[in-house]
């Protein structure tokens, strides 16, 4: 990726929300904002806006990250990352291809109704837009 293209991610965007939607980094674990929240809603992308996530597939893995037990396959990417040494499941959102987090398949930590899975995502990727009765 070059500035070029870059630069209108850069004004609209924190420093800290363009290293990781954009250059790829993650945030700390256990200090995101949606980590263990519980509010029903939709999970949206924090660069685009696109709905990515929704509550009813969220649930506490105790990884540090929000964790989701599913997504809708138009609304995501999936590349493989093998950076770190090891191969990984990066995901992106599929509207802005920004870095959302990974997906991780048969660890046995989702409820027994959800898929076997975990979306593992980068709270400082996602804008959560509550359920509004």
């Amino acid at each position: 990726m070059d500035g070029v293209t870059e630069d209108p991610w850069r004004a609209k965007l924190t420093a800290e929300e363009f290293k990781v939607l954009r250059q790829g980094g993650t945030e700390a674990p256990f200090t995101g904002e949606y980590t263990d929240t519980e509010t029903v809603g939709v999970y949206c992308c924090r660069a685009c806006g696109a709905e990515l996530f929704t509550s009813d597939t969220k649930y506490h893995s105790g990884c540090g990250w929000p964790s989701f037990a599913d997504a809708d396959p138009d609304k995501v990417t999936l590349l493989e990352d093998s950076s770190l040494g090891m191969v990984r499941t990066e995901v992106r959102c599929a509207s802005c291809d920004s870095h959302l987090g990974h997906l991780f398949k048969g660890e046995g930590l989702a409820p027994k109704d959800l898929p076997d899975q975990r979306y593992c995502i980068n709270s400082i990727s996602l804008k959560l837009r509550p359920k509004t009765d």
